[in-house]
């Protein structure tokens, strides 16, 4: 009776197995896949049709940047040589000096940002669009550079009756990035203008040692000479990075490691170079260092983590607001400082004249002071 029962059941599922699910929808016996998940969609956004789709959007917002110099004229004579004593001088035409780069326009305007190492010192910036296959070369003005974060704003000169608005990238959010995350970098390494890579965000937050506000993202998107300047962008094209940097090697390429500034960064440096023409910085007036395990033990305190205050500058905005030697600054502004190197680039952006609140710890107690930050003073390099 129980093997009939059984042999009832296991044929009772056999023919629920082979009846349709709902109604009037058939079940098929053969699995077929989604086509949209062989390209990209929102749930699969790596697909190179996606890429595809960025790329031929934010192509024609990427330009070339070339810097040009005037190199001081040479003498071929030398001064005291008899072989030339009876030749007339020959004046020879000054050499043609600078490098070129990428650059990217951020508004109809033609705005556009680059490094400020593409276009220090020249004499003359030229830029060249790409649009429907087609190139076309404009002088571009400097607005404002900053060498301490690597980046220079610019604007393309045209005819005042030229109104046609340019074709631009807009901004993303660069804190929102996530390790992991796929990037497309555009650029002219090499030369070799226009060159598409992709890859995706290895790490955030890097410095490399290049200025005082590192905050590098780090990508195997190949970057390479010539590419400074470009961007890095993100799956919806929105740039959230300037290339910058990379780390060659003994073979003077891409080795998988780049470098790109956040553009959050840029933003701000943005807004000052164009209303200023330079950047305007917060100044706190110490010196600090890391609370290394020794030193934490020394004094009293239970964590490394913070900026430990080494030297106060008479009168600064620190002495003015209390803060002493061997203070730990962990919080500024309501923001953590987990290390000394997050603490300039928290002072950097505050307003000058505006009162924060920092954290501090003092011989092992946490205690709040309030400091008011003055301007920092930039030196001519």
């Amino acid at each position: 009776m129980n093997r009939i029962n059984k042999i009832l059941i296991t044929l009772f599922l056999m023919i629920l197995l082979a009846l349709p699910l709902v109604p009037g929808q058939p079940v098929s016996l053969l699995w077929v896949p989604d086509a949209a998940l062989a390209l990209s969609s929102d749930t699969n956004p790596v697909g190179t049709n996606r890429i595809v789709q960025v790329v031929k959007q934010q192509n024609p917002a990427v330009v070339w940047v070339e810097s040009v110099k005037k190199v001081q004229k040479m003498n071929r004579r030398t001064p005291g040589n008899p072989f030339f004593r009876n030749f007339p001088q020959v004046p020879q035409p000054p050499r043609r000096g600078g490098g070129t780069g990428s650059g990217f326009i951020i508004d109809p305007q033609g705005y556009l940002l680059t490094n400020h190492h593409v276009i220090d010192g020249a004499d003359k910036i030229k830029v060249r669009l790409q649009v429907e296959d087609k190139e076309k070369d404009y002088e571009a003005e400097l607005i404002g550079s900053d060498k301490k974060t690597d980046i220079a704003l610019l604007k393309i000169k045209r005819d005042e009756n030229d109104t046609t608005p340019f074709p631009y990238i807009r901004m993303g959010n660069s804190d929102s990035l996530e390790i992991g995350e796929w990037v497309i970098a555009i650029g002219n390494p090499f030369g070799l203008s226009h060159t598409v890579t992709a890859g995706i965000v290895s790490a955030k937050g890097r410095d490399i040692g290049a200025g005082p506000y590192d905050e590098f993202i780090q990508t195997d998107a190949s970057i390479n000479p010539g590419n400074s300047g470009g961007p890095l962008l993100n799956m919806k094209g929105e740039v959230i990075g300037i290339n910058t940097a990379i780390i060659s090697g003994n073979t003077g390429g891409n080795v998988g490691i780049g470098f790109a500034i956040p553009i959050n960064m840029a933003v701000k440096i943005v807004h000052d170079l164009k209303a200023h023409g330079k950047v305007t910085r917060g100044w706190l007036g110490v010196m600090i260092q890391n609370l290394t395990p020794d030193l934490a033990e020394t004094f009293s305190l239970k964590t490394t983590q913070g900026a430990l205050v080494s030297e106060v500058v008479p009168n600064g905005p620190a002495f003015k607001g209390g803060l002493q030697r061997g203070d730990v600054i962990v919080e500024f502004a309501h923001q953590p400082v987990e290390n000394v190197s997050a603490l300039p680039r928290l002072v950097a952006t505050t307003p000058p004249g505006k009162t924060v609140d920092v954290v501090i710890l003092r011989e092992g107690k946490k205690q709040m002071i309030h400091i008011t930050i003055d301007v920092m003073e930039e030196k001519e390099a």
